[in-house]
């Protein structure tokens, strides 16, 4: 199947045209509010896997940590309110949503209200720039699981349009660049440091599955490469003309599971110390270019035990701030919303987008 073949197939399922919709509803993960949530939370996390409540404890060891509260919702909401004020400069009072995968407010409880507030048709902001299982088809699946929940309701559910994919968007990739540029700053030796890209790992097996079948998989992990690519070059760690380019090093990080089971290496903290084994001790610029906001795995596995094994090493370590609470960030999910092409600066293509909970292609993510 060629690409042409798959991006056709993938425009059968969304054939919403660019008027703007009655509503944006932004799903998300979702997180703990405070202590008592955070085994709740993780059992919704973990569901049908039939992992023991003590295994759970030792999980949630990272919320626990930060007072049981993830940040997360909090930073969804902030996001929200950055993208409502872009909304209404440009004129349009549609209302914005929340709703989450694990926790509340819950997609399907949201869903339902919207289809008690006569909402018909709304755009839906997941909050993920990735293909893959968890980064993309999972959010078909809260879609789909939130509009039989409405049904079961005696409601009419709205028509939701999932919005698409946006690794390689220029306002993603400008509010990233800008942020490695201000953490580079903070540097002493600035015009030594290496550029280094994190994002969450998956296993191996779900990151060969990634995208349309046609296109031979590791949708996900490509996309992570060329965001990293393209925020490099659009910072100040571009190529001067004439000159090689600073590697856009991708490493890994927040794996769990069983470790019989191969997921995206190397992490976060093993590419530290090989660095300084091999003799590099030059400072790092950590660019958390697989996460939208400042949640838990940014916290504890980069400020926390990034930092710390860098401090153990010798090495001067920033990390760039993530993108979700810029100005830019919001102007992006409102384009995308107002039907702007996603045609984005990179060479691997975004899906995404289909309606009411179908897959954007068949066989996508590994269906």
């Amino acid at each position: 199947m060629s690409y042409s073949d798959v991006m056709q197939i993938s425009g059968q399922h969304d054939n919403n045209g660019p008027d703007e919709p009655d509503a944006l509803l932004l799903l998300s993960f979702g997180g703990p509010e405070q202590e008592a949530d955070v085994i709740p939370f993780l059992e919704n996390v973990t569901r049908g896997r039939g992992i023991p409540r003590e295994r759970l404890k030792d999980v949630g060891e990272h919320y626990f940590a930060l007072g049981g509260r993830s940040p997360l919702n909090d930073l969804n909401r902030d996001m929200i309110a950055g993208i409502r004020a872009e909304l209404q400069s440009r004129g349009s009072e549609i209302p914005v949503y929340f709703g989450n995968r694990n926790w509340h407010p819950f997609v399907e409880d949201t869903v339902q209200t919207m289809a008690r507030d006569g909402i018909r048709s709304a755009a839906v902001f997941a909050t993920s720039a990735w293909g893959g299982y968890s980064g993309c088809r999972q959010y078909h699946e809260d879609i789909a699981r939130a509009r039989r929940a409405v049904v079961d309701a005696g409601l009419t559910p709205p028509r939701l349009r999932r919005l698409s994919q946006f690794h390689d968007h220029p306002l993603f990739i400008d509010a990233f660049a800008r942020a490695v540029d201000t953490a580079r700053a903070m540097l002493n030796e600035a015009d030594q440091a290496d550029l280094v890209f994190t994002a969450h790992s998956i296993p191996l097996r779900a990151d060969a599955e990634a995208g349309p079948p046609g296109l031979g998989g590791h949708l996900y992990s490509r996309q992570v490469g060329d965001s990293a690519r393209l925020i490099r070059d659009r910072s100040s760690f571009a190529a001067e003309v004439g000159a090689s380019p600073v590697e856009a090093e991708v490493v890994w990080q927040s794996r769990s599971g069983p470790p019989s089971v191969p997921w995206l290496e190397p992490d976060i903290c093993d590419h530290l110390r090989a660095r300084v084994e091999q003799g590099n001790t030059r400072p790092v610029v950590l660019c958390p270019v697989g996460f939208l906001s400042d949640h838990v795995e940014v916290l504890w596995d980069l400020d926390t035990e990034a930092r710390e094994t860098a401090e153990d090493l010798g090495i001067d370590l920033v990390r760039a701030a993530t993108p979700g609470s810029t100005a830019d960030f919001a102007a992006m999910v409102v384009d995308l919303v107002r039907g702007a092409s996603s045609e984005g600066l990179g060479c691997v293509p975004n899906f995404g987008s289909a309606v009411d909970g179908a897959l954007c292609a068949p066989g996508c993510c590994g269906g």
